[in-house]
């Protein structure tokens, strides 16, 4: 299978790298300093939804604010301890695509996604975070925000992403969808093409754009 674009949005945690052990310390550590039960934080999806919908999702709104600098404190200040890996394949599919193709589009602030990315060595021209939209993944403003930053027509751009929500988004936003089995298993995720991660694709550039196919 082939899928043709013109721009490649590439969500970060869990797709272009694995934070997973960092935020489950710090969002544990950060759950025992709130009070809030372990019961009550099992219930609530971590993964892919900006901290603003989890923290009110689990305190009431004037404590927000303070919880939402307390978890950006405690996921920054895990990075330089080993709290962010490259997921396989990652460097060399990046490396393959010239800088204004690409995006990153996350729903971690930009603090934290800066500071994860240069950890490990990626610095994209264009980066979309939860302090660019007013409504994150599933919502595709995001990722409709990205398209236009790299002047592309929305069905011309391919999504890259390992969590439900953001593939909502992606669909949402007209554009198509590859799933990474990276966080979740294949049949909690919908898209039109489903890899293990971005070891399995390769990209070659064209004049039309960027193709991308699996890997024989």
């Amino acid at each position: 299978m082939k899928i043709h674009a013109e721009a490649l949005l590439f969500d970060n945690d869990g797709t272009l790298v694995s934070s997973l052990a960092s935020v489950h310390r710090c969002w544990t550590r950060w759950a025992e300093e709130f009070g809030i039960t372990q019961e009550a934080f099992e219930r609530v999806e971590l993964h892919g939804r900006p901290a603003v919908e989890i923290a009110a999702d689990l305190l009431p709104a004037d404590v927000v604010p303070r919880a939402l600098a307390r978890i950006e404190e405690l996921e920054v200040e895990d990075v330089p301890g080993g709290g962010v890996q490259l997921l396989p394949g990652t460097t060399a599919l990046l490396d393959s695509l010239p800088a204004d193709r690409w995006a990153v589009v996350t729903s971690a602030t930009r603090r934290l996604a800066e500071a994860r990315l240069e950890a490990v060595g990626i610095r994209p021209k264009t980066l979309v975070a939860a302090d660019d939209v007013t409504r994150g993944k599933p919502d595709p403003e995001p990722y409709l925000l990205a398209a236009r930053e790299l002047g592309v027509d929305p069905a011309r751009c391919v999504v890259f992403e390992d969590a439900p929500a953001g593939l909502r988004a992606g669909r949402a936003a007209g554009m198509s969808t590859v799933a990474l089995t990276t966080t979740h298993p294949v049949r909690e995720l919908d898209a039109d093409l489903v890899v293990e991660d971005l070891s399995a694709l390769s990209a070659l550039v064209t004049a039309a754009g960027v193709e991308i196919a699996v890997r024989s």
